[in-house]
């Protein structure tokens, strides 16, 4: 019987994870690599990376759970955008420069919600979720205009597997689907698309750099998690590259049981665990709540300087938003927002402190830390790459 080509993508990494499974040893990266210490504070490198990497590539602005039904819109502020996303009557999510074409004022505050009409606060001009004008307040005293020609300005937007990505650039002819393609299929095995939305969480962190490097990281999580869920994690990780993006898997039961099991009766449940991460700056890590599935999408962008960093977490799952299974959401969200805050940003923000100090100038990754040392030699190329050959880094 032949198999998908995601599928089948799903048993190789299974088939490759319970090989070292066997052999209890992790596979590692060629050798130690090393980074400046000063691309985590440099206000030269930031200022490069919030503009080619931030304003330039696919970034994950929504959840389809949080824009479900026509007429829901989000409002948001990402790397000092005010994008705003809509779903229109035709059941298509738009994204747009949250800004009036009459003086630019930035026409609806952050949050969700339904609207069939965007109406400007300081002049009245109104939009539809299409991106329309379709409105001018006392427009006989204001003058000829065509309204067709005066609509909200345009992102490139594309929802793939319960995920909303957008570019920052009005004008940009980047091709989204060679970036996204292979790790949205992967990714449509999670049922994103098919969730409810139980909460979102926006904290502030270190640089986003210091920030990311904790969720493609393993090794830390019996040390820094000790007091928390660390003394059940293993700090051995596979990665698997998926383009600009991966997957990390660690030691598990499961593998165990795999092993023993024909492949043929693999359940496409078992063969998704792990973290997968979005390059440049997402996550989505999955939990056992109440029986049901529940995942942490997180999204990390630049702040206003080179220290800062904004992140968004949400929340979601298949299981029914009853009142119990609320009550047993909220208290894994506040679980998880504990651990996010108080130990990985709180330790964060310390080495950020530290680096300040110039005294190391150079920061270490080891072999087992590969998908570290994968993401910043993807921000490497990325910065390195003109808007010409930007395309083809993908493909």
């Amino acid at each position: 019987m032949s198999l998908s080509p995601t599928r089948e993508r799903l048993i190789e990494m299974a088939r490759r994870v319970i090989e070292h499974h066997r052999s209890g040893q992790m596979p590692l990266a060629d050798a130690i690599t090393t980074l400046p210490a000063s691309n985590y504070t440099d206000p030269q490198r930031w200022a490069r990376e919030r503009d080619l990497i931030f304003h330039r590539l696919p970034l994950v602005v929504a959840l389809t759970a949080e824009l479900r039904e026509p007429h829901a819109y989000k409002a948001l502020d990402v790397a000092g955008m005010p994008v705003l996303l809509t779903r229109a009557d035709d059941g298509v999510v738009r994204a747009f420069v949250n800004m009036c074409s009459h003086r630019g004022s930035i026409l609806v505050d952050e949050g969700v919600g339904t609207s069939r009409r965007f109406t400007c606060p300081y002049h009245a001009w109104s939009y539809n979720p299409s991106g329309d004008l379709v409105g001018l307040f006392k427009s006989a005293d204001f003058g000829d205009l065509d309204l067709s020609c005066n609509g909200l300005t345009t992102l490139p937007v594309l929802e793939r597997s319960g995920l909303i990505w957008a570019i920052l650039s009005p004008d940009s002819t980047f091709d989204m689907e060679p970036f996204v393609g292979e790790f949205a299929d992967l990714l449509q095995y999670h049922r994103l698309s098919e969730m409810h939305h139980y909460g979102t969480r926006i904290l502030a962190g270190p640089n986003w750099k210091i920030a990311f490097d904790g969720y493609v990281d393993f090794y830390h999580l019996p040390i820094l998690h000790k007091n928390t869920f660390g003394p059940d994690m293993s700090p051995d990780a596979m990665f698997h590259p998926i383009g600009p993006h991966q997957r990390i898997t660690g030691p598990r039961a499961i593998w165990s049981r795999l092993e023993e099991t024909p492949e043929s009766e693999w359940e496409i449940e078992d063969l998704i665990g792990g973290v997968w991460s979005i390059f440049p700056h997402g996550s989505v890590a999955g939990f056992d709540v109440g029986g049901e599935r529940f995942y942490q999408v997180a999204r990390l962008f630049p702040g206003p300087t080179p220290g800062e960093s904004v992140t968004h977490l949400d929340f979601v799952s298949l299981a029914e938003p009853t009142d119990e299974y609320r009550h047993l959401a909220d208290k894994q969200i506040d679980f998880l927002i504990d651990v996010v805050r108080d130990e990985d940003y709180a330790t964060g923000l310390r080495i950020q402190h530290a680096l300040l100090t110039g005294a190391k100038k150079e920061l270490m990754f080891g072999r087992n830390e590969g998908g570290a040392q994968h993401v910043h030699g993807w921000i490497d190329k990325v910065l390195n790459a003109s808007d010409a050959e930007l395309d083809d880094l993908f493909r």
